[in-house]
């Protein structure tokens, strides 16, 4: 199985992360193209360092949109060089799963067809593995003989809570709230408390240094920014107080959503999640005591994984390695669904 010429593919707002079964190796770029007119000027890791830098003339922007394919070409694009970073002379002709969001119409579907079906990419076959099943195997948890889990995605524009028995995701929901969130948020408490104008980037750096959801601890660090009332550059230090609370608005919006989520939960399974505890991963389970934080805001307790982001790419792993795991992944066509 470890030759076989798959990839397993996730496609985030924030970052693309593949899985190369011939290299069994897992590579991450992030998921930014920077474009003058219909010019491409840089693709990935590159076009992710001119945001927030560029000239008015050139756009920097992610193809994807709350795990939607945005735009199919430059998704394609950027694919197509990712693809030629891992492996230049193999990427025809390959097997290739992606873990995709529950609440796509068909058209949506289909798109993940033609990304690797188009232009630059050719003769490849498609399979769309749901990313709750992919979070789910990531946990060990075993589909088949399951009563009820529930996963808790956090990811960089949504998260998304999804109920899972006997193999199937039975509820679901998406919050509107994720990293994208508390990074704004951040940068909206700066600008009450400091008069100070700083980058969703600075404020990302911020939220991974300084953020903390245990008991806080008094830290600073110095950023430059805009100051709000001259429109001048200013330095200021910044208080991690002001960061985490950008961030625990974030988080308690998510514990209310979950709590009522829960509520609507049947009552046997339920019961299985309050045994087994909630399996929460994403991008932002990297925040130190939020599995802890959000136990005291709900009740239950909370598994974290130990992949965060990487955890449905490590799911879509164990399909292309297992083949009795393929049945938990769905082929998509040219034209029929």
């Amino acid at each position: 199985m470890i030759f076989e010429n798959a990839y397993g593919i996730d496609l985030g707002n924030s970052s693309v992360k593949i899985y190369s079964a011939l290299r069994n190796k897992s590579y991450t770029e992030k998921n930014v193209i920077a474009a003058k007119g219909r010019e491409i000027i840089a693709v990935g890791d590159e076009a992710y360092e001119m945001l927030e830098k560029q000239p008015l003339d050139i756009s920097v922007r992610s193809p994807m949109a709350f795990g939607i394919i945005g735009d199919l070409e430059l998704q394609e694009i950027l694919l197509y060089t990712f693809f030629r970073k891992i492996n230049r002379f193999n990427m025809l002709g390959s097997s290739m799963y992606f873990s995709v969001p529950l609440d796509m119409t068909a058209v949506e579907k289909r798109a993940y067809y033609y990304v690797v079906n188009g232009r630059w990419l050719h003769q490849n076959r498609v399979f769309m593995v749901e990313s709750p099943v992919a979070d789910a195997l990531s946990f060990g948890i075993d589909l088949s003989s399951n009563t009820g889990s529930m996963i808790v995605n956090i990811g960089s524009q949504s998260t998304e809570f999804s109920i899972l028995s006997e193999g199937h995701v039975i509820m679901s929901r998406r919050s509107s709230v994720g990293g994208k969130q508390m990074n704004e948020a951040i940068c909206s408490e700066i600008r009450k408390n400091y008069h100070l104008q700083i980058g969703t980037r600075t404020a990302k750096r911020l939220k991974l240094v300084m953020g903390q959801l245990g008991e806080p601890k008094k830290d600073a660090r110095k950023v430059v920014g805009i100051d709000s009332v001259s429109g001048l550059p200013r330095e200021e230090v910044i208080s991690s107080s002001a960061v985490n609370a950008g961030i625990m608005n974030c988080i308690n919006e998510l514990a209310a959503e979950m709590k009522t989520f829960l509520e609507r939960t049947p009552p046997q399974i339920a019961y299985q999640i309050a045994k087994d505890g909630i399996c929460l991963t994403g991008g932002s389970t990297r925040l130190p005591y939020i599995d802890q934080y959000l136990t005291g805001c709900t009740g239950y307790a909370f598994n974290l994984s130990r992949y965060y982001e990487g955890s449905s790419l490590n799911g879509l792993e164990k399909i292309i390695h297992n083949r009795s795991l393929r049945t938990y992944a769905t082929p998509i066509k040219e034209r029929k669904l």
